[in-house]
């Protein structure tokens, strides 16, 4: 057998990830593209997300961003969990907005990583800037049989 290349190896773990991450599915989020170090999820914005505003509550346009987050640095293939988040929202999100998070590496060194993630709406504004800080849990694989 073959060893696993880094896109497949980043296909397994969204798959196995999505088998037990209930958060996600119950927010209808969607792994739209993964692939070593990035992933973009989206979500619709249904009117059970709206806050007494009337607009997407802040703590599930984090979650959307913090699922990105999570299939990003997890799309190694090690175990991977979040050690520090920082959010700033700039716009609001509003009944049917479809949000798209766009999660990427912009470190990756020993056990340490750092991920930003932007949140923007269908017409392309940005909604959200997140960061986060990433702690790899060495030897423990992300999810799943990632044998080849």
């Amino acid at each position: 057998m073959s060893a696993l290349t880094p896109q497949q190896i980043a296909d397994r773990v969204r798959d196995g990830m999505l088998l037990n991450d209930r958060a996600t599915r119950a927010m209808g989020m969607e792994v739209t593209d993964i692939a070593p170090g990035t992933a973009t999820l989206t979500m619709r914005v249904r009117e059970d997300m709206l806050n007494g505003h009337d607009t997407c509550h802040g703590g599930l346009i984090t979650t959307l961003a913090d699922s990105a987050f999570a299939f990003a640095c997890n799309s190694h293939g090690e175990l991977t969990v979040a050690a520090s988040i920082a959010v700033d929202f700039l716009a609001p999100g509003r009944k049917d907005d479809l949000l798209t998070a766009r999660a990427f590496e912009v470190s990756k060194s020993g056990r340490t990583g750092l991920y930003d993630c932007e949140v923007s709406n269908q017409r392309g504004e940005r909604v959200a800037v997140f960061r986060g800080r990433s702690h790899t849990m060495k030897g423990k694989p992300a999810a799943g049989n990632l044998a080849a």
